[in-house]
């Protein structure tokens, strides 16, 4: 089973989320409040794997939980966090009253990564890479020891738009850190590269917004292969924006803001698209969507363009398939398969229809 060989050498030290992502529901299930377990808890299930586990080669596939760098950290003083009712700790910026000493999971890793028989340690989990920076120590740390080549951190969007409905930090967050792991990661003589993921057709994106973080991918030579689309899902306050497109972060009533919504297929694909503004399949798709925002200077042959003013034989005629195929399965056109052959007798004529008409 994949998703078992995935995690089965991996170990969970805490739960709880106070980042509040308005896509994200693990806040709701789990908690804002941190629950972190103890180092000594932690390394005994470390040694359990090691000395019990069937095929283990001495790697931890990760050692984090619903964040990778939340261990330990939580409000200073307990009356402040009894009383506070933030929806978030870390937007629009990081509370005052948060304590982001990172030093109790660097000591973590340090203890890890010591025990005998234990060759690598893996942090897989997803990164807050605006917490991390205020501990640069931990950035080294991380970079130096417990990167497997990749590491994933998620900004979701480079737009101030879409970020401020998904409650996440700037994108100048995302370029500091950049900074601080390619730094190290020269310092520690390795090739190393961040992984990051975005959102398409989240509320509150528009299509300018998607045409902006395509460009901001191509200049920055990204290509990405995995690609999430929006889904409302239970919980999440983007699921309560997507369906009354308005904006629950602030007041609501009639006069409140209208939230823009990526709704039907064609809209989704299309900001889906953007973010792969590379796949040929793509390019008739987006250069439509260019010309109609007056973004035709976009299509041309040249670097500074999203997409070529040519299409790969084939690519065309396969999308072009696919459509029809769906247009009639929408139409309730008769296809290959809704064609009926008509009812025959054990002699093999065809047997006689019946007469229609009201029923006495």
């Amino acid at each position: 089973m994949p998703a078992w060989e995935m995690i089965r050498h991996s170990i969970n030290i805490m739960r709880g989320c106070f980042g509040g992502c308005t896509f994200c529901s693990i806040t709701e299930h789990e908690g804002r409040i941190i629950q972190s377990r103890s180092e000594d808890s932690i390394i005994r299930e470390i040694e359990t794997i090691r000395d019990t586990v069937p095929g283990f080669t001495g790697n931890i596939s990760d050692l984090g939980g619903p964040t990778a760098n939340m261990y330990r950290l939580k409000c200073k003083t307990e009356e402040i966090e009894s009383a506070c009712r933030r929806l978030s700790c870390v937007y629009p910026d990081i509370c005052s009253n948060l304590n982001t000493d990172h030093k109790p999971l660097i000591d973590l890793y340090r203890r890890a990564r010591t025990l005998p028989g234990i060759k690598k340690i893996f942090i897989a989990s997803g990164l807050r890479y605006d917490l991390a920076i205020r501990s640069p120590e931990y950035v080294k740390e991380l970079v130096t020891h417990h990167v497997g080549g990749y590491l994933k951190i998620a900004p979701e969007h480079t737009e101030q738009e879409p970020l401020s409905k998904m409650m996440k930090p700037g994108i100048g967050s995302y370029e500091r850190f950049k900074q601080m792991f390619e730094r190290y990661s020269k310092q520690a003589g390795k090739e190393q590269y961040l992984i990051p993921y975005f959102i398409s057709a989240h509320p509150g994106t528009r299509d300018k917004d998607m045409l902006q973080l395509a460009l901001w991918l191509k200049k920055n030579s990204f290509r990405l292969d995995q690609v999430q689309a929006f889904i409302p899902t239970p919980l999440a306050i983007a699921s309560a924006m997507y369906h009354s497109e308005k904006n629950p972060l602030r007041k609501v009533d009639y006069k409140s803001e209208q939230v823009t919504t990526a709704k039907g297929d064609k809209k989704r694909r299309l900001h889906k698209a953007f973010l792969r503004y590379h796949d040929a399949e793509n390019w008739p798709l987006l250069r439509e969507a260019l010309k109609k925002m007056g973004r035709a200077d976009l299509i041309g042959n040249g670097k500074q363009h999203l997409v070529p003013t040519w299409q790969p034989e084939g690519t065309r005629n396969k999308r072009s398939a696919r459509n029809l195929k769906v247009a009639l399965e929408k139409s309730g056109a008769p296809g290959k398969k809704q064609i009926r052959k008509p009812a025959r007798n054990r002699s093999g004529a065809a047997k006689p229809s019946r007469p229609r008409g009201r029923r006495r």
